[in-house]
């Protein structure tokens, strides 16, 4: 549990010289084994805060342990903000960034495509500053699974601060996928639950306001608030996860043929599928590189048989074109990632430079990246 960036160099150091391996967790939201080591685990728990803001730039450097959540009041203090998020806040930023991960709008790409620079440890040993004149590496070290090494802190672009009008409400999925598309162009952030033991989606629309926070008392669904307080939900029950992006104009299709399989084949599962959409970018790893897509995400308990549902589920997602979140769950191996990821080798060659002797590859990562 380092408390310093010369720790972590030391400790990475070490590791190297005793033949170890190294891997670092956030805050450990995730449903695969990315963060579990056959070596040396850090933490970055102790590496937090928001150490650096530029107003005129709208640019925030966080370390790396950070929680989302811990972000919202002194970012907004400021007069900036997270351009999206997600409905979880409590993952660490390095983690998030590391994994991809995103909230909802076709405008709006991950975390990651929000990286202007890194300060990480690298498999030398060294403590490096990777920047907007270091492309190609930026775009490799921005979302890496933790394969590039020890993420110290990453540099965001943000926002002018803003509110959010929330509108949550209830109506049959047939008429939601109907008008599916303008409910989609007609709201910044748009995303919707199908519920399968009731055929029905809860349906959540944010759209920025320049109204002043207001609870909404009288009108059900809908409250104004901070966009950081907006966003994220409170999850109490226990769930695993897998989460794949398709095209976009595949979305509707591949929704509808998960919907069928939970229909025929495991109607005992009463967890929601989630939809949302994210704008296209150009990150190596990213499951958006090269194409605005759908995310579908799909949810069992986990002391229930939920790998059976998965493992059936994730041929329906390939036959879509689909590409797995990194830190949800997924059975895929290299050969997958080099034929689904097109600019899958341009990252191993930028991932060599900053660890050509895989010190940040366990067990797990050696077989994404070799």
């Amino acid at each position: 549990m380092p408390a310093s960036e010369a720790e972590v160099a030391d400790l990475v150091r070490d590791a190297a010289r005793a033949g170890l391996t190294v891997r670092v967790a956030g805050a450990g939201h995730s449903f695969m084994p990315i963060a579990a080591s056959d070596g040396l685990l850090l933490s970055a728990d102790r590496l937090q805060g928001v150490l650096a803001v530029n107003v005129e730039r709208r640019r925030a450097t966080i370390g790396a342990g950070t929680r989302i959540t811990a972000l919202g009041e002194p970012l907004t203090s400021h007069g900036l903000a997270l351009a999206n998020q997600g409905d979880i806040d409590v993952q660490a930023i390095a983690g998030a960034i590391s994994t991809g991960t995103h909230g909802t709008g076709t405008s709006l790409g991950s975390l990651s495509t929000m990286v202007r620079g890194v300060r990480l440890v690298d498999g030398r040993g060294e403590i490096v500053d990777i920047g907007e004149d270091r492309p190609d590496i930026l775009k490799a070290a921005a979302l890496s699974v933790g394969s590039v090494g020890a993420i110290l802190s990453a540099t965001l672009q943000l926002v002018p601060a803003y509110r959010l009008h929330e509108r949550v409400w209830y109506e049959p999925i047939g008429p939601v996928m109907e008008r599916l598309d303008a409910l989609i162009a007609a709201t910044r952030h748009f995303e919707f639950f199908w519920r399968p033991k009731t055929d029905d989606c809860e349906c959540k629309a944010l759209n920025p306001t320049d109204l002043p926070p207001d609870p909404m008392t009288g009108h059900e669904g809908e409250r104004i608030d901070h966009a950081w307080r907006v966003f994220p939900s409170v999850r109490q029950t226990r769930f695993v996860e897998s989460e794949w992006s398709v095209p976009a104009a595949r979305g509707p299709s591949c929704f509808a043929a998960i919907r069928r399989l939970m229909q025929e084949r495991f109607p005992e599962i009463v967890m929601p599928i989630e939809y949302r959409t994210v704008a296209a970018d150009d990150l190596p790893l990213s499951p958006n590189h090269g194409r605005a897509s759908v995310a579908i995400s799909i949810h069992h308990f986990p002391h229930l048989d939920w790998l059976g549902f998965f493992n059936a589920a994730q041929p329906v997602f390939l036959d879509h074109g689909g590409r797995p979140h990194w830190g949800k769950w997924h059975a895929l191996k290299r050969a997958d990632f080099e034929r689904l990821y097109p600019a899958f080798d341009a990252f191993r060659d930028a991932r060599a430079t900053l660890d050509p002797d895989g010190l940040f590859l366990s067990p797990a990562a050696r077989a994404f990246f070799g």
